[in-house]
């Protein structure tokens, strides 16, 4: 199968792009390089994979990267929480344009098959449940009580303190700030596309991914890149709230992995239209299904720190109390849906995969 890979040479795209051509697949790339992103000067490029220099903006490069293409595996985007409002229309522009330009250029070139990447934050805080009400939606947290310290969500019934669960896909959708909207507006246009032309796509919502090639001193960047960045220049990572936002991190290996088995699925030919119904099995045309991509194990995010400050053997991390609005306390996956139909499940565990990110390089290193 030919492949390509948009943003095939950023952190989770060289991973996938890796993947798949050990997996034996012949894979083209574009990616704009932008310095951003790709700094000092020295870019990793795929050694085997074609290469188009360019942005998912521009029709014509797009064009000319999908000649004799099978399918598409879309993960160019700007990332990350970002730092103020004023991100707001290079989200739009790289995530939301870049994407439609690309489902219009894939239409027209009758490509079909779809993996997008997208993300846990279309879901904001993740499934809480109260003792008393059940599963209930968890209010935005105010600033008031972030200010006291009081971190944790409560219930608008009785104002207890809820309790975290794993999230399922069929949660509703809750965009929390512009990356959140950009990313469930990419699902939209392209449940659109494949509704249109026939296609079939495939949502991948990433959880928290961390590991080599995470790039070095950027606020776009997951919180891992954060912490591990600090530790390299002498720094304690620094942990904002009281470190226990619950979250799922999982490696980039596996991530790719999972980018490979549903790009594997979909050779095989969608399922029948009979599986398109709301109960669905698996990816149908005319239809997106999206997959949680997690690792099943559950750590806090002082853990996170604590195990890259320990592997590093820098300095112990710093709890702050610091907090961002655009932030959400808890979101955990569960991962039941894409290793009951796509056959995937995480292999690294959490212990193996920081002890290797402690040690790896990070993009943007001194040469």
């Amino acid at each position: 199968m030919r492949v390509l890979v948009t943003g095939g040479a950023g952190f989770v795209g060289s991973h996938v792009v890796t993947a798949l051509l050990e997996s034996g697949h012949d894979v083209a790339v574009i990616d704009a390089l932008l310095p951003e992103v790709h700094p000092n000067g020295s870019p990793w490029l795929p050694t085997g994979a074609e290469v188009h220099i360019g942005d998912v903006r521009d029709r014509t490069t797009v064009d000319e990267a999908l000649r004799g293409v099978d399918a598409v595996c879309h993960q160019a985007a700007i990332v990350g929480l970002g730092v103020d409002f004023d991100d707001a229309p290079a989200y739009v522009g790289c995530n939301n344009l870049g994407t439609a330009v690309l489902l219009a250029a894939m239409a027209g070139a009758g490509v079909q098959r779809l993996v997008l990447a997208s993300s846990m934050v279309v879901y904001g805080e993740g499934r809480y449940r109260c003792d008393e009400h059940g599963d209930v939606p968890a209010r935005p947290r105010k600033p008031a009580d972030l200010d006291a310290g009081r971190f944790e969500p409560t219930c608008a019934a009785c104002g207890s303190t809820l309790h975290s669960a794993l999230v399922t896909e069929d949660a509703p959708s809750d965009p929390r700030n512009v990356y959140a909207a950009t990313k469930l507006a990419q699902e939209h246009l392209a449940a659109c596309w494949a509704r249109v032309t026939g296609g079939v796509a495939v949502a991948l919502r990433y959880h928290n991914v961390y590991g080599p090639r995470m790039p070095r001193d950027t606020p776009y960047a997951g919180v891992a890149a954060i912490f591990r960045s600090a530790l390299a220049a002498g720094r304690p990572p620094q942990v904002f709230e009281d470190g226990g936002q619950r979250r799922d991190f999982v490696h980039v290996s596996d991530v790719a992995g999972a980018n490979v088995a549903a790009l594997e699925r979909l050779e095989q030919g969608p399922d029948t239209a009979e599986s398109a119904a709301p109960n669905q099995s698996g990816p149908a045309p005319g239809m997106l299904r999206p997959y949680n991509v997690g690792s099943g194990t559950v750590h806090t995010v002082g853990e996170m720190a604590g195990a890259l400050a320990t592997a590093y053997g820098g300095p112990a991390p710093v709890v702050t109390a610091q907090f961002r609005l655009g932030d959400v306390r808890h979101i955990t996956a569960s991962s039941e849906r894409i290793a009951r139909e796509l056959g995937w499940k995480a292999a690294v565990p959490f212990e193996d995969g920081t002890r290797q990110f402690a040690g790896a390089p990070l993009r943007g290193d001194p040469a």
